[in-house]
Order: structure tokens, then sequence, then C-alpha cells
């Protein structure tokens, strides 16, 4: 089945499983696997609840500003397992879940929240990019590695995340159009959660859809339903092979919906509408995975309980790991930036080591 195509203003978010577990009829025989809905439900969960545990740790002044991903962890679950050991994830802020699938820790993850930049050195995938908290940034550097792999002639694909406010920067519309003209091998998944920060996405733009921004370029452009794995996953792997295939560029809008303030830093309660996030609380991803595994028999309470033990213990095992780090020093950010420190900053280094202390 195709998903890709030209996009038009009246084209649907592509949709399998609805808000109440139910399955479409035009479901792929792909997506309908337990063992897959299963797997779904595993690691979103898992991401959820370190997400959480993120967040306290951040309330209780043991680590820096995070962005949480609640709400949103389909797109990213989706993504994760989809993308092969050699393709390259350019992530933004928010990709907690595809990181994890392809290989790095929690505890790198807490470090790089932490404010220590030894948690973007992690080992593995060492072709990873690390998470890009500059807006829309993180493109251009996604076009120009596509492009490395097509020079190469290298069966490998680029897949770049970032959300709907990205695609109101000159960043991202000069990627997109690199990427068409020059045919690269380079997804890019766009989390529309409906809030650049506090902006909504009818003041972000014109456009009736995000996905409609590909036109421009010249390259197909797909919605998906956010909250729906299954649809994401097909969606995403279809954009993945067609890449790889040398068919070119494919710009996903995943259209969700953000359940959590933009970092730990915001307010949500000042800007956003309650009775649109209540709203958006019954559509979410989990609720739809736990609804459609109850039908099928795959969702008791004793599960459940061993379910959230299991996770739990790895989740205490990377924090204990993520405490017991010898702090970074905080002259570091004067020393890995110039390759001789400019007289002006010299005081302001001396002040640091005296001053510097872990958040």
């Amino acid at each position: 089945m195709a998903f890709i195509h030209d996009i038009t203003p009246e084209f649907p978010a592509l949709t399998f499983l609805d808000a109440n577990g139910g399955l479409a009829a035009s479901t792929p025989e792909a997506q309908c696997s337990p063992e897959l809905w299963v797997q779904f439900r595993e690691h979103i969960s898992l991401t959820r609840r370190f997400d959480q545990r993120a967040i306290n740790l951040q309330r209780t002044g043991r680590l820096g500003t995070y962005a949480s991903c609640y709400g949103q962890e389909a797109i990213s679950t989706a993504v994760g397992l989809v993308m092969r050991p050699e393709d390259v994830l350019v992530p933004y802020y928010r990709d907690q879940a595809a990181q994890l699938l392809r290989g790095v820790r929690m505890q790198d993850i807490l470090r790089f929240w932490g404010g220590d930049e030894r948690g973007s050195d992690f080992p593995f995938p060492c072709h990873d990019m690390p998470n890009c908290v500059p807006i829309a940034t993180q493109i251009p550097h996604a076009a120009g590695i596509a492009s490395a792999i097509r020079l190469r002639g290298e069966k490998r694909v680029v897949l770049a995340t970032c959300g709907d406010g990205a695609t109101s920067r000159g960043d991202f519309y000069e990627a997109l159009n690199l990427a068409g003209v020059w045919h690269l091998p380079l997804v890019i998944v766009v989390n529309n959660n409906q809030w650049a920060i506090s902006v909504p996405v009818s003041a972000q733009t014109a456009c009736q859809t995000l996905a409609q921004k590909a036109v421009a370029a010249g390259i197909p452009g797909v919605r998906v339903d956010g909250n729906d794995v299954l649809a994401l996953h097909a969606v995403i792997g279809e954009a993945l092979a067609r890449a790889r295939a040398g068919k070119g560029p494919v710009l996903v809008e995943a259209v969700t919906y953000r359940l959590c303030d933009h970092t730990t830093a915001d307010d949500m309660s000042r800007y956003a509408d309650p009775l649109q996030r209540q709203q958006a609380e019954t559509v979410e991803p989990m609720r739809r995975l736990q609804l459609l595994l109850q039908t099928v028999g795959l969702c008791s309470d004793e599960e459940e309980m061993h379910r959230e033990q299991r996770q739990v213990e790895v989740i205490d095992s990377a924090i204990a790991g993520f405490l017991a780090d010898p702090a970074p020093l905080p002259t570091d950010m004067f020393d890995f930036l110039f390759a001789s420190l400019p007289d002006e900053l010299l005081a302001q280094r001396q002040a640091a080591l005296i001053r510097g202390r872990r958040p």
C-alpha cells in the first residue's frame, strides 16, 4: 500500500488506530501484528516513565531544564523502530524514544539535560547526531549528511526530526529546497504538537497543513496521525524505503498535541485552553494501544504490574549511574570552545572555577 503522494490542503491525517482502540479496515497486514503492538506499548510506556522521572529530577534540583515528550512518544518510537542501524538520526530535543531505541543510554540523556556535554558523546550509534536545541538548525546539517551519503553511493538514509515551529524558520526551507533539488536520501518528520512554545500553529503559518510545505520543494509530503503508532510506523517506514531506493526525500507531518509544558521552564496553563488539552488526553497514543491490547487479551493487570516493575528497575539503575557521575569541570565551557582563550575571558574562567557547581 502506498501512502506517499502529492499533498492537497484537504488531505486528512492517515489513521489506522482510532481513539477507542479500533482498527480501520484499511490497516496493512504488516501493522496487524499483536507482537508489534506489544513492542509499541512496551517502549512508549518505558519512555513515558523515564520522562516523568527526569521531570522529577529537575523539580528536585538534580537536573537542568528538561523537555518532556509526554503525549508525543508514538512519533519517536516509530522513528526508532523503522530506522536501520546504519541510517543517521538527526534529532531535536524531544526524541528520547528514538534515541533509546537507537542505543543511546538513559544515563547519557540525563547527562545532556544535566548540563554535561559528555551526554552528547554517546558510544552508540556514534554516527547519529546529538540533540539539537536551536530551532531548525539541525535540518541543514541533515541535508549535508544526506548529500555526503548520496555522493558516496551508500544505501543509507538520514532522518531528521523537528517541531512545528521549526517549519517557520529559514533553515527548514533552505534544507528542504536543497533536498528536493539534489534528490537527497532524507526524511524529515515534523512533530506538529500544535505549539511552538506558546505560539499556536494558526499564528505560525497560513498553510492549512505543514505537509503542504513540501510542494514548494517539489517533494512528496504526507500527513499522519501522530497519536497512531501503527500509521506512523507504516508511513515513516515507506518514506525511508523510498529514500533508500533513490527516490528522494519525503516530508512527514505527524499531527499530535503537546500534553506537557514546552520545557520545565514553561507554564502551559498560561496560554493553552485546558479543555483542548483534556480532549487531547482522550486520543493520546498510550491510551489507544491499551484499548487495542485489551481487546485482544494482551493487557492484564498482572502483566502491567510486572512491566512497571521491570521498567522502574531499569530507570532506577540509570538514574543512580547519572547521580554517581563525577561532575564536569565548570571551566570546560571555556577550555573546549577556544583554541586559545581570549584575555577578556580569563577572569570569567577563574570565576566559574570558583563558583561553579552542578545543578
